[in-house]
């Protein structure tokens, strides 16, 4: 089932998202899209609208969207209850509710901030309520000292990796993806048209991602591949910077300059400037 609801999410259209996907419908997809288009492209999907105004998945009196589901669902589990406080207390505001309320809203916070891609936002803030949960349903009594329960947490987390190695192989999906990025380098590359070619979502391509990508989101890969292409080329001395620009796909010589300072420590002149002088720069 599709749900939908406006993009920029923080707290409880990430939370939301979490608690359906493992207690409701492991197979849910979510889309964001301006407040103004959800209910029109719930329709036009067949899907469910939430935490917007005016629809069933929505705060109601002091409660928030998690709170409604938990209750729709008849949750029992006591770890989500708990968790449902916190969640409340950090989307409403009310941080004396409970004590991790106000923790929850910084890092949240913190992580919208830092990521402006509302589906990779998506994945990295599931890892908060993973956690979370995970607090809530067997931590809860713990204190920050040592004792015999880390070691059952470092067993628990040696049997993680281990299950993660044992994960089926590579999607054929991933090397298809690899060689468009690759082959399209100097073009506006966009996700959105990439998953349409690939007949994949968008918010699932954006989620898998990183896990076949060296852990770097789809923004920071493709402007990795396109700063070695430039270094690449500056080495041929063949060409201007403006040219070598254009020809890795970046919208301007100012943008171009800011991120291969960013992945190099230095301007595009001074690193040919190097080159030239026959240093050059080692990739590490």
């Amino acid at each position: 089932m599709n749900w939908i609801t406006r993009g920029q999410p923080k707290i409880d259209r990430i939370a939301s998202p979490w608690l359906i996907k493992n207690f409701i419908d492991n197979e849910a997809e979510f889309i964001y899209v301006p407040l103004e288009m959800v209910k029109e492209k719930a329709k036009e999907m067949n899907g469910i609208p939430f935490d917007i105004p005016d629809v069933e998945f929505s705060h109601h009196k002091d409660k928030c969207t998690f709170d409604y589901i938990v209750e729709k669902y008849k949750i029992t589990d006591p770890a989500i209850h708990t968790l449902a406080i916190i969640v409340r207390g950090a989307d409403t505001d009310r941080h004396d509710i409970a004590k991790q309320a106000s923790g929850l809203w910084a890092i949240s916070a913190g992580l919208a901030y830092n990521i402006k891609d509302d589906y990779e936002l998506l994945e990295k803030g599931m890892m908060i309520y993973d956690a979370l949960y995970s607090w809530a349903k067997y931590l809860q009594r713990e204190k920050h000292t040592e004792n015999p329960v880390d070691h059952l947490l470092i067993d628990v987390f040696n049997k993680f990796i281990k299950q993660k190695s044992a994960q089926k192989k590579t999607p054929v999906w991933v090397k298809v993806l690899r060689e468009i990025i690759q082959d399209q380098i100097d073009t506006n590359l966009s996700l959105t048209n990439i998953s349409k070619s690939l007949e994949i979502h968008p918010s699932y391509l954006s989620r898998e991602f990183s896990k076949h990508f060296n852990n770097l989101s789809f923004g920071e890969y493709v402007r990795k591949l396109r700063i070695e292409k430039a270094i690449d080329l500056i080495k041929t001395n063949n060409y201007s910077l403006t040219q070598i620009a254009y020809l890795t796909g970046f919208s301007d010589q100012s943008h171009f300059t800011r991120i291969f300072k960013q992945h190099t420590g230095k301007i595009p002149s001074a690193y040919k400037k190097e080159v030239t002088k026959g240093k050059g720069y080692t990739k590490g």
